[in-house]
């Protein structure tokens, strides 16, 4: 990894990715300046998400989880894109491997993406595997629960269209229509596994940039996670260059030709220009 300062690395990994193809990794930090908050950014306080293993564990769990989820996602879908999504969309990436689940590169129509870990805007019963939008269920979840949104107006957010709450003993969480079975985000929770064709892809898509010259390109993400971090391993193993852009360190630092310390809102879009410009 180079040590330069942080200008001449900055350019140097801008100069790599102006005209080379690219896969490109994000993570929360991409999101942060769409007010969505990150769990491991600098500054960012310990954070505890609910596991699979204990959302299935029982009604209880889901209870919790659907007081606190029906709050934050009425926050998150209000959020808006950034320059970082807008500038991912038109940088010609082979492939675009989000972890985010907030739906924002998919708002500004980004081409070639796969949503690696779900979309919280949809909802997969775990009885018949049945798939709904999420505004359906928030619309249920209103009407069983009148003025929730309001009475907990001040309670902080947290990641993952989640919030700080305890008091959640009277939530009343409705079941599947079809079979009333228990419901959950169609996203992939700590503890659970990615489904194995998602990740297929994407390192067939890392994998073909060895063939082409290209780059692993990571925005705001600290890769602590094996299921983005995989990714940058394998290209690493491969001798295709990784460039981060991550405001503080990732677990990845080591293996980066370069690794950029600066927020993916102002370098992003300064790459789609170079890009741009080099088409």
């Amino acid at each position: 990894m180079s040590t330069a300062p942080t200008l001449t690395v900055s350019t140097a990994a801008l100069d790599l990715c102006a005209d080379r193809p690219l896969v490109v990794l994000t993570g929360a930090g991409l999101s942060t300046d769409s007010g969505i908050p990150d769990y491991r950014g600098p500054g960012a306080p310990a954070r505890m998400p609910m596991t699979f293993q204990e959302f299935v564990s029982g009604p209880a769990a889901q209870q919790r989880y659907w007081a606190r989820s029906h709050l934050g996602w009425s926050r998150m879908r209000r959020a808006e894109p950034n320059a970082g999504h807008r500038a991912v969309a038109t940088l010609g990436a082979e492939l675009v491997i989000t972890q985010n689940v907030d739906g924002l590169h998919e708002a500004v129509g980004t081409p070639a993406l796969m949503a690696l870990h779900g979309r919280i805007s949809d909802v997969v019963c775990l009885s018949c595997g049945g798939t709904t939008p999420r505004a359906s269920l928030q619309q249920r979840l209103a009407e069983l629960n009148p003025g929730w949104v309001e009475r907990h107006a001040d309670v902080a957010s947290r990641p993952d269209g989640d919030v700080e709450l305890d008091d959640t003993d009277t939530f009343v969480v409705p079941g599947c229509e079809p079979c009333g079975g228990p419901l959950k985000p169609d996203v992939v929770f700590f503890g659970e596994n990615v489904p194995v064709a998602r990740v297929g892809r994407c390192y067939a898509a890392v994998d073909g940039l060895l063939d082409f010259g290209g780059v692993l390109l990571v925005a705001g993400s600290s890769l602590t996670v094996m299921s983005g971090f995989r990714f940058v391993r394998r290209a690493a193993k491969l001798g295709v260059p990784v460039v981060i852009v991550n405001r503080g360190p990732t677990r990845g630092d080591e293996l980066a030709s370069y690794k950029v310390d600066a927020g993916t809102s102002d370098w992003l879009p300064e790459l789609a220009a170079r890009r741009s410009t080099a088409a």
